[in-house]
């Protein structure tokens, strides 16, 4: 039976995800290195013989971020249609799939308001003067920025939109029946650990131990045995670069309540 998968992906290395400084509306570009390890990572991953095959990509989205978009041009897809920031095609590699590409702000970071552009140990010290406890972005939020509340909602909205528009048309279908469902979501680091957790209907507040470094991929999709029902699981497949490829971790969590 066919069991359609969702492909997340961080965006590469910034100076500011290298210092470890909270990123989210800001706009930092990509480092040169982040740029030579996401392409890396586009001729380890995405292929006809490779976990992500371009014609199987039913629908792209990525975030607004420039960093989010700029990763998405390097691991050349190969899509059909010039992608929406830019004013002609110019990918590198033939036409890999009819995948349109959506920008959304569901999949945008966290805003994290007052503690933007800070290091963990900046908002610890902050904190501190304030007399506050440990912060965890999990349970707290952040002030001035957003609630887990706030980004559950969304992102609770976006697996919504791909179950109705994607995966529901192809769940439980004997394997060439079925539609080209998979989906490719490229975007940040909190939000692609939220979204992991909120697809196996995990709340934030939980607290989220996954980690997803800058270039990482993850892949999610429905247990196969259960996939009728549209039972989901994790499987994090971290592949920060070509090495990493060669070692995939691969994790199953217990399922929670289905959203």
């Amino acid at each position: 039976m066919t069991t359609p998968r969702a492909f997340i992906i961080r965006h590469g290395e910034t100076e500011w995800s290298l210092n470890g400084r909270h990123t989210g509306t800001s706009d930092i570009p990509l480092t040169s290195n982040g740029e030579k390890r996401i392409r890396a990572t586009g001729k380890a991953l995405v292929g006809d013989d490779r976990l992500i095959v371009p014609s199987k990509i039913a629908h792209i989205y990525v975030s607004p971020r420039h960093r989010a978009q700029r990763t998405l041009e390097l691991l050349d897809i190969g899509c059909r249609d010039k992608l929406p920031w830019q004013e002609s095609r110019n990918h590198t590699l033939d036409i890999r799939t009819n995948a349109k590409v959506q920008i959304t702000e569901d999949i945008q970071e966290w805003d994290y308001g007052e503690y933007e552009g800070i290091t963990s140990l900046e908002i610890e010290e902050r904190r501190k003067e304030k007399g506050e406890g440990k912060w965890d972005i999990w349970r707290d939020g952040c002030p001035g920025g957003e609630s887990p509340v706030q980004v559950t909602e969304r992102l609770d909205r976006l697996i919504h939109d791909i179950r109705a528009r994607f995966h529901d048309q192809a769940i439980g279908k004997p394997k060439g029946e079925a539609p080209i469902s998979d989906v490719l979501l490229v975007a940040h680091g909190h939000i692609l650990r939220a979204f992991a957790m909120r697809w196996i209907g995990r709340e934030l507040t939980e607290g989220v131990s996954l980690l997803l470094e800058a270039g990482g991929v993850g892949t999610l999709r429905y247990v196969d045995q259960f996939a009728a029902q549209g039972k989901r699981v994790l499987m994090w497949k971290l592949a920060t670069n070509i090495e990493a490829f060669m070692n995939l971790l691969s994790c199953e969590y217990p399922l929670g309540p289905m959203l």
